[in-house]
């Protein structure tokens, strides 16, 4: 049952684990003191995360030969105490069963909760945190050096129809979703260190109620909106030859250069298959946690990339193990959404003058859109040309 490191989910997590693990050598330790019980090395050790070579309890079930008397205490027993039955089901060595029936009710004993506690309120938290820190003081920075970017001659003060409303309307259903889903998950991530401290327990705990509750029922609109835009927009997203030309010449994000792009920039294809690629990851993730127990993800996974990169990774996990792993992963890959976003919304926003305004009301100026999208400008125009024409 003992449940490996969560370094395991991914490579990157693994990164955020590389503490070297030394093996506790079970007859090295003098347990005398504790008349063979463990001592408080070995439970340092475990809290360390280390190997500790645990046969002197995985070993110690009950001896038949110290059983007492059928009329005296425990005497139906067999020489077994209510701790050596415990340490029989932690080690998978008694055959237990349960009236309950539920995917969960058979493991009586999960120890992987403090691994899981430890790394979600450590490395998680910490380098998310900074993660998020460091792309809003990028941004910055990068705003006082460059400055907006401005439409080079100033607007034309004609537009043309960027998208439609129900393209916007997807946008947008995706977009709020997620900034709702990013801070009730922020809240219930990072809550109890950051909230509670402030507004105190149970201020916290109402606002922390609510935000799961939002966050379960606003997940339906994330998806929703994922899967509109992918319909709408992946067609304009499939990548080709020009966008290597633009991220040559850096979108003219550096410069004033604009290479030449049709609807979607190499930029916007980034954005959008980070977007849909942990979209759907992380809807996944959700799906999991949201219904406990019923989809289990990977175990399945660990053995495919066991098979393909030769790793080692666990494949067979209790369900609170996938659990546990569901919750490191969706954390994960939601942190690195967010910073993708927020780098996006820079550039829609403030980061480039003219830029909101396809998403605000689906016309943009139209030397605006000569500069950033030239190409599409004249597959619009040429097609308007032909509907006169005819």
């Amino acid at each position: 049952m003992n449940m490996k490191l969560f370094g395991a989910v991914v490579f990157a997590v693994a990164t955020l684990l590389a503490n070297p693990a030394w093996a506790q050598d079970a007859a090295g330790v003098d347990r005398s003191g504790t008349g063979g019980a463990q001592t408080l090395e070995d439970i340092m050790a475990r809290q360390q995360q280390m190997k500790v070579d645990e046969s002197f309890r995985s070993e110690n079930l009950g001896n038949p030969d110290n059983a007492a008397a059928i009329s005296e205490q425990l005497g139906t027993r067999g020489g077994v105490s209510d701790a050596d039955t415990w340490r029989g089901i932690r080690y998978n060595e008694s055959d237990i069963t349960t009236q309950a029936r539920s995917p969960a009710a058979d493991v009586l004993i999960q120890d992987g909760g403090m691994p899981w506690y430890t790394l979600r309120e450590g490395p998680v938290l910490t380098y998310g945190g900074l993660a998020l820190l460091g792309i809003i003081v990028l941004l910055t920075v990068f705003y006082f050096v460059r400055g907006r970017i401005r439409i080079d001659g100033g607007p034309a003060g004609t537009t043309i129809e960027r998208f439609k409303a129900i393209e916007r309307f997807g946008h947008w259903l995706l977009a709020g979703s997620f900034i709702v889903l990013g801070l009730t998950g922020l809240i219930t991530l990072m809550g109890r260190s950051f909230l509670i401290p402030v507004m105190g327990p149970d201020a916290f705990a109402t606002l922390a109620a609510g935000s799961k509750w939002l966050h379960n029922n606003v997940a339906w609109a994330f998806m929703l909106g994922l899967v509109m835009t992918f319909v709408m927009w992946v067609a304009h997203n499939i990548p080709n030859k020009l966008d290597w030309q633009w991220l040559k010449a850096g979108g003219g994000i550096f410069t004033k250069s604009h290479p030449p792009a049709k609807k979607f920039n190499a930029g916007q294809k980034i954005i959008f298959w980070t977007v849909m690629i942990l979209g759907f990851s992380v809807s996944l993730s959700g799906l999991s946690l949201l219904f406990p127990f019923e989809m289990p993800m990977f175990a399945k996974t660990f053995g495919v990339m066991n098979s393909i990169l030769g790793t080692d990774f666990p494949t067979v996990l209790a369900p609170h193990e996938e659990m546990q792993y569901a919750n490191i992963w969706h954390s994960i890959v939601a942190f690195v959404m967010m910073v993708a976003i927020i780098a996006h919304i820079y550039i829609g926003s403030v980061g480039m003058e003219g830029a909101f305004d396809a998403m605000g009301n689906g016309q943009v100026d139209v030397e605006w859109a000569r500069q950033h999208h030239d190409l599409w400008v004249a597959e619009v125009e040429a097609k308007q040309a032909k509907g006169e024409s005819t």
